[in-house]
């Protein structure tokens, strides 16, 4: 583990701080008129998920920890495990479906997920941004509705609710953002 001055920090970096591992979700840089500059950081613990804010000065050391990634296929979920496949020992692990959060319903057979890895124990996995959805019920198309910018809300195959244009109908594929759980575009 390295450690890094306190204005090191930015987002997505991953601290061994107050015996927790906590990755940096915000970061402001505060340079106040009288005393030191320091960051305000929000924090996030990787294992239960509380969050945390944080000041540190620019002197402050933290530990900056390094976390390994394989990516994984997804194989089936059994009993609230989700089991991946090392794509290259093909060793296969059970992971906790509440890693991925409100994410878990775009998470489908076959797919290739990025598993981070602290040491044996996996913290988060990543799915792809975008992944490709059925629409499974949503209103009828309208001719004529493509003027102005407007949406609909749909249900995909997969349950999410999403909001898609006019144009598109019932059983056509769309590909959806995972991160943002909006339609992005026609598959």
């Amino acid at each position: 583990m390295a450690k890094i001055n306190g204005n090191e920090i930015k987002p997505g970096v991953v601290l061994d701080h107050d015996g927790g591992l906590w990755a940096a979700v915000k970061v402001n840089h505060v340079k106040p008129g009288k005393g030191g500059a320091f960051a305000q950081v929000e924090l996030k613990n990787l294992r239960d998920g509380r969050k945390l804010n944080e000041r540190f000065r620019s002197e402050d050391k933290v530990e900056q920890v390094q976390l390994e990634t394989k990516d994984q296929q997804f194989l089936y979920e059994s009993d609230g495990k989700l089991v991946f496949m090392d794509s290259e020992t093909f060793e296969q692990t059970e992971l906790d479906a509440d890693l991925l959060g409100e994410r878990r319903p775009f998470l489908q057979d076959g797919m290739v997920a990025a598993v981070e890895y602290y040491g044996d124990e996996a913290l988060s996995v990543r799915i792809p941004q975008k992944v490709v959805c059925r629409v499974a019920e949503t209103e009828p198309v309208l001719n004529g509705q493509t003027a102005a910018k407007s949406f609909k809300p749909a249900i995909l195959d997969n349950g999410v609710r999403v909001m898609i244009p006019p144009f598109v109908g019932v059983d056509e594929a769309i590909v959806v953002n995972t991160e943002l759980f909006e339609y992005s575009e026609r598959a």
